[in-house]
């Protein structure tokens, strides 16, 4: 798929071309244009070099990204990405020194705190980007504890992600990473999963924090050499786990990369495309069906929207009408 499909518009088409009853109709009408309304909101912290903008950059469709800063002075260090429903807050990175990561802290929590005309929180979710070349798990893990849990809100395991990047150059030397395939070596593969283990073993003593981190490579191409992404599938898929359901098809409404390479590599413990076409039906579930009492015929409702998720991230068209239950495992 060369052109991000429109959801939305999918949306409104099956609605308005299904039987439904006039009441049902208007009512799953207004749960979308309530949605249409609604953004979703991702921060991106990390320290300098850790690839938050080469992550935002793969992962999203950057082309149609428009670019501005916080209105706030205290957050004006703080960059914008926004794609349609989707906002994307790229803090400064940190490490550049004790008087700018005190600003850069400060911006943070100012960011984190802000609230919406409704009362809530406007950030939905924080992901910390930690760089797999170093060994220095303190810095990240006083960062979540110091600057991200007191303005977060509640359930912090929840809206805190935590992903290691670069992760073909997290352990030294020639055999670290298979190339030629893509994938961490079976040495390399283990020591980061060590890795993973006494981060997330350092979170929950420190903060009592339940998180599971990550590792994957966001990618590059320099002109000269590339490096595929790798486990990007499986970031995306921690990502939508975490988005609340009534948000999780802002996520997939025209933004996701349409490189197919950005989602063919992973370690294949699941099939994280899959389940995240699944949990995006169950966004639309939650955001358009919430209320509406059509039960099992929800396939067929909405099987034209069905067919653009299921072609979403790797996947293949075929999820239409009945057969949209068996593809997303309701």
């Amino acid at each position: 798929m060369n052109k991000p499909p429109n959801l939305f518009l999918q949306l409104e088409e099956d609605i308005n071309l299904a039987s439904l009853n006039p009441n049902t109709q208007n009512l799953l009408l207004r749960n979308l244009n309530t949605l249409k309304t609604t953004q979703l909101n991702i921060m991106i912290v990390g320290a300098t070099g850790a690839g938050k903008s080469s992550t935002i950059n793969a992962l999203f469709n950057m082309d149609i990204a428009t670019v501005g800063t916080s209105s706030s002075p205290e957050t004006s260090n703080i960059t914008a990405y926004t794609l349609h429903n989707l906002v994307l807050w790229d803090s400064a990175g940190l490490g550049d020194g004790y008087t700018n990561d005190k600003q850069h802290a400060k911006a943070i929590k100012q960011k984190l705190k802000e609230r919406t005309k409704d009362g809530e929180l406007l950030i939905d979710l924080v992901l910390v980007i930690i760089d797999g070349s170093t060994r220095d798990l303190g810095t990240p893990v006083t960062l979540i504890n110091n600057v991200i849990l007191p303005s977060i809100g509640d359930n912090p395991n929840e809206r805190i992600l935590v992903a290691i990047n670069q992760a073909d150059v997290a352990q030294k030397g020639r055999d670290a990473w298979d190339y030629d395939n893509n994938r961490p070596t079976p040495a390399s593969a283990v020591f980061l999963d060590n890795k993973i283990e006494s981060l997330k073993q350092r979170l929950f003593e420190s903060s009592k924090l339940t998180i599971s981190p990550i590792y994957y490579v966001a990618g590059f191409h320099d002109g000269e050499h590339q490096q595929l992404p790798y486990n990007l599938s499986k970031l995306l898929l921690l990502i939508v786990e975490h988005t609340p359901k009534n948000k999780r098809v802002i996520l997939a409404n025209r933004t996701l990369s349409t490189k197919k390479s950005a989602w063919q590599d992973d370690d294949e413990r699941c099939d994280y495309n899959q389940q995240t076409r699944h949990h995006l039906w169950e966004g639309i579930m939650d955001s358009i069906h919430h209320g509406a009492d059509i039960g099992s015929d929800i396939g067929f409702v909405f099987g034209r929207t069905g067919e653009l998720i299921g072609a979403l991230i790797g996947g293949t068209l075929g999820a239409i009408s009945g057969g949209l239950r068996s593809l997303f495992r309701l």
